[in-house]
């Protein structure tokens, strides 16, 4: 069918028809730059409700309030959830740590371990329920693992 055959506010979203932002069944763990993040996406998701809640009935508003109160539900959901995770340096690779692995064609990355909300690989950083994650957690240098089917060694822990 044409979209001219179409009502307007057929085409608006609503907040029936923005799914829910799915919510990770794993525990919720952060350090302190994470639940910093979750914060200021909290604080701005609070601030687009109540910038499209300010335009009133405005059709084409209907968008923009549907999605802040999707983006509000889970930022506050994550807050809620957020358990602040602090360690100390041991030799071994944990939560908020660092490890750099070398891998069987000599290539070397380090990744920084974080909680699911600030994890970004193109960036260093993966989640604590990642498959490297949980094949590295608790090993120390010299140590090796299987990741991606292929023998990696831990050469350094931060």
């Amino acid at each position: 069918m044409s979209v001219a055959f179409t009502r307007e506010e057929d085409l608006e979203a609503t907040a029936a028809d923005l799914p829910d932002r799915p919510i990770s069944p794993h525990p919720n763990l952060v350090t302190a730059s994470g639940l910093a993040a979750i914060e200021a996406a909290l604080a701005e998701a609070r601030a687009a409700w109540a910038g499209a809640q300010a335009q009133g009935s405005i059709e084409a508003d209907r968008t923009a309030m549907a999605r802040a109160t999707r983006d509000l539900r889970y930022w506050s959901a994550r807050r809620a959830s957020a358990q602040l995770v602090e360690t100390e340096a041991d030799g071994r690779v944990r939560f908020g740590g660092s490890v750099t692995i070398e891998r069987e064609d000599g290539r070397t990355q380090t990744w920084r371990i974080v909680g699911e909300d600030e994890a970004d690989p193109a960036n260093g950083s993966v989640s604590h329920v990642s498959p490297l994650t949980r094949a590295l957690i608790g090993k120390t240098v010299g140590d090796e693992a299987v990741v991606a089917g292929q023998t990696v060694e831990i050469v350094a822990v931060d």
